[in-house]
Order: C-alpha cells, then sequence, then structure tokens
C-alpha cells in the first residue's frame, strides 16, 4: 500500500468532510424550522398538513446534525493505529480487497460509513455489514457479503 495518503491525513479529510456535512445539515435545519414556522405555514384548513410535514422534516434533520457531532466526536478521540501483516483486522485498519480482479482500498473508522477519501479509499465502520464481516479477519481471508439475494466474495488482499 505504498503511496497511499497515511491514516492521520484520511482522518483529517473526513474530519473535513463530516464538518462540512454538518453545516449544511444545521443550515438545511434552520431553513426548515423558520419555514414550519412562518405565517405562511399556518393551515388554511384542517386537511392542510404543510406545518406538520415540516415539523417532521425539522425533526429527521435535528437528529442528523446530532448523528454527526456525535460522529465528530468520536473521530476527535480516536487516533488510528498500526497493524503489523499479521494482525487481525480492527478499527483503524486500511484494508485492500480484491473482488473479481478489482481492488479497493476500505479504511475501517468509527464513523463516516460510506465517505470517499483520498485515492478512492472508501469509509467503513465496524456497524456496517462489511465492516462486521471483515473485523478480526486477516489478510489471505475471504469474507463473503450478502445483498438480498446475492452474495459477493472479497478475498482480503493486506491490512495495514
Amino acid at each position: 500500500m505504498a503511496g497511499k495518503p497515511t491514516k492521520a491525513a484520511l482522518r483529517t479529510e473526513l474530519v473535513a468532510q463530516l464538518e462540512e456535512a454538518l453545516t449544511a445539515a444545521v443550515a438545511a435545519h434552520a431553513a426548515t424550522v423558520d419555514g414550519a414556522t412562518h405565517a405562511e405555514a399556518k393551515p388554511e384548513n384542517d386537511k392542510d398538513t404543510r406545518a406538520l410535514e415540516q415539523q417532521y422534516l425539522a425533526r429527521g434533520q435535528a437528529q442528523r446534525v446530532v448523528e454527526l457531532q456525535e460522529a465528530l466526536l468520536e473521530l476527535a478521540r480516536w487516533a488510528p493505529r498500526r497493524f503489523g501483516e499479521d494482525d487481525p483486522i480492527a478499527l483503524g485498519a486500511l484494508v485492500t480487497i480484491e473482488e473479481d480482479g478489482d481492488e479497493r482500498t476500505l479504511f475501517v473508522a468509527p464513523a463516516g460509513g460510506g465517505n470517499q477519501l483520498a485515492d478512492g479509499i472508501q469509509v467503513v465502520t465496524p456497524r456496517s455489514p462489511l465492516g462486521q464481516l471483515l473485523l478480526g479477519k486477516h489478510a489471505g481471508d475471504e469474507v463473503e457479503l450478502r445483498a438480498g439475494a446475492r452474495a459477493r466474495t472479497l478475498e482480503i488482499v493486506a491490512v495495514a
């Protein structure tokens, strides 16, 4: 995995992405709350649910803000560790997997699952189905990821 960004750089990039998402979520929540409480949102009759819908949306956005804040706190307390070639996959591992001849690299982090980082490195969390499958595995192992009726076989090429 020579030439890949350092884990510290990946963590910094992930924090920046989540901070950007938090800023957008806070702004969206504020706009929704303003819309829900605006005089024009007042129901015109008993079938008019605009204000109620805005309140539901605002509640969901508030939950997203809290999730992002918690993710950033987790990342602030976390420092990825080094892995030896025989170490099992755990939080902080950079994992190279191969599927059907294509290799890709995953970064096992406590938060930010699904984010794409430098060099196409994808973040997976231990709570995700793929993250759960990878934990405790070693380079050379294979895992089978099921999505509905489809099964994908992934070979773990390297752990760093």
